[in-house]
């Protein structure tokens, strides 16, 4: 019945995340977008709370009824999903803002540390590393496979982070990744390993896609944990290594170029941008 958590979520999302939006709006929780538009931010912490609220009557019948609602493997990954949330949160808080002097990408925060200056991204970056470290520990890998999954779980997250500037992209990224996985390896495992969390960014999409709401760092950490863990626990090892080096590559070129500006120059990608965005 590990299925059971994906509705469960689903409905604590319908009931938490349209109240937070409303809340942090009228809390003067909110931030200029792309286009000049305040909306509501960051909803990242908004969706970890919808999947929390859905996890208390989960946990409880899942150990005492032994009902098998929750997969055993999500203990091992619960704590990088809600863990790089609140180190983006940290970031949406204290970090960049609306200031457009502060450090961008891992070069700005380098940076920034090496001129004795704190960088909430430097941060999230470590906190990151030991996060994915201590998920990926007791696996069982050799030492290349734990590296591999180790870095997919760091770069898939930061890649997120690289999407996350246009309404919906982040979740278009989980969306498409999820549904390659699943008829790829003909399997639901991915949506029931971290349905608890899947639930609250589907309806989160509704706010971000309508420009009511954006995600910030806590909530394309979230995506991009989600993206990760798909990955390291679906691909097969040749798999692993070619998403691991198409992420590489994308990390990059989104260090040196604007991924936004390559995706408007093709077509295709374009469309898939734009759809389902009203603003």
């Amino acid at each position: 019945m590990d299925w059971v958590a994906l509705p469960v979520s689903l409905v604590a999302a319908l009931l938490v995340v349209p109240a937070g939006v409303r809340a942090l709006t009228e809390a003067g929780m909110v931030r200029r977008n792309y286009a000049g538009r305040r909306l509501a931010f960051p909803l990242g912490a908004v969706l970890v709370a919808a999947s929390l609220v859905a996890l208390a009557p989960l946990a409880p019948l899942d150990d005492r009824a032994d009902l098998d609602l929750l997969d055993p493997e999500l203990r091992r990954w619960f704590a990088y999903v809600v863990g790089v949330a609140f180190l983006g949160l940290l970031d949406d808080a204290v970090g960049r803002g609306e200031r457009p002097d502060t450090a961008r990408g891992w070069r700005g925060h380098a940076r920034e540390v090496l001129a004795g200056r704190l960088s909430t991204g430097a941060v999230k970056a470590v906190g990151t590393l030991a996060l994915a470290a201590y998920a990926t520990s007791g696996l069982g890998r050799e030492s290349l496979d734990y590296l591999v999954d180790l870095a997919l779980l760091l770069l898939a997250t930061n890649f997120a982070n690289l999407l996350d500037l246009r309404p919906g992209r982040a979740e278009k990224a989980l969306a498409l990744v999820g549904i390659g996985l699943c008829l790829g390896y003909w399997t639901l495992r991915p949506l029931e390993l971290l349905g608890l969390f899947l639930g609250p960014v589907l309806v989160g999409a509704y706010f971000t896609l309508r420009e009511r709401a954006m995600l910030g760092d806590s909530g394309s950490n979230m995506i991009g944990a989600l993206i990760g863990i798909w990955m390291v626990t679906t691909l097969s090892d040749p798999g692993r290594l070619i998403a691991l080096a198409a992420l590489l590559a994308l990390t990059i070129y989104g260090e040196f170029r604007s991924i936004s500006a390559a995706i408007e120059r093709l077509p295709l990608l374009r469309q898939l941008d734009s759809l389902g965005r009203v603003g």
